[in-house]
């Protein structure tokens, strides 16, 4: 365990933690030519972070189904004697996915959820990642669609 020369409050350590927290996009989907990052990067990355700040981190997910579909809620909590933050997310499970039994199925829904719950709770910004599909529009796009007049 590293010793911190100051103590530092639970938000004090939640701050540094997410502002040092560097999870570079390492995996490569030849297919679409693009550089994503995994939950195992993230993990990879953090892990360290959270020896430094004396945080614990538990991920647990939770199979649900809404209208017949269904799907997976992963839940990221951190944690340390003084305070706890959660983040959850879901993602649908494909249960017709070719190529991929029922267990892969979930377990792919298990990791992009858990992928998104870490996103969030550590402030990792996905917008220009690949699987972030949607050609998104510039503000200056969006304003020209409304009339501001008030």
């Amino acid at each position: 365990m590293i010793i911190m020369e100051k103590e530092f409050t639970f938000h004090e350590r939640v701050i540094l933690l997410q502002t040092e927290l560097k999870a570079p996009k390492k995996q490569y989907n030849s297919f679409g030519k693009y550089y994503y990052r995994s939950c195992e990067d993230v993990l990879e990355a953090v892990k360290p972070l959270l020896e430094k700040y004396n945080l614990s981190l538990m991920l647990t997910d939770t199979v649900q189904e809404v209208a017949g579909v269904p799907y997976t809620e992963a839940k990221a909590v951190l944690h340390c004697p003084d305070g706890t933050i959660e983040c959850k997310a879901q993602a649908g499970i494909n249960l017709n996915k070719k190529g991929m039994d029922v267990a892969q199925s979930f377990g792919a829904s298990s990791s992009y959820a858990r992928k998104y719950a870490l996103n969030g709770l550590f402030l990792i910004d996905d917008t220009k990642d690949a699987d972030s599909t949607n050609k998104h529009a510039t503000n200056n796009e969006v304003a020209k669609d409304f009339d501001f007049n008030f």
